[in-house]
């Protein structure tokens, strides 16, 4: 499981329309969108949870592309630890 970092999303982005958007490449296990708190719109920042081999398919496939008239850039994200060696 590799977790994917994806920023220069739209305000207008949803859950549904992000997890249509990687699911044209494999199962998305869990998907987090950041949103403002006070109104509510996406900050243009998300992780993806997806098998190994479809997230590097989906990085090679989404990073640069545009969607919804903005450019996205897709990567694997190095701020979380699955192993344990992560910040306390």
């Amino acid at each position: 499981m590799l977790t994917l970092f994806v920023r220069g999303l739209p305000p207008s982005t949803t859950e549904a329309s992000l997890n249509e958007l990687f699911g044209g490449y494999g199962k998305v296990f869990d998907l987090k969108l950041s949103r403002d708190l006070f109104t509510g719109k996406a900050r243009g920042i998300a992780t993806v949870n997806m098998e190994g081999h479809e997230a590097r398919s989906a990085i090679s496939g989404l990073d640069g592309s545009d969607f919804q008239g903005n450019t996205i850039y897709v990567a694997l994200d190095k701020g979380s630890s699955k192993n344990g060696r992560g910040r306390r």
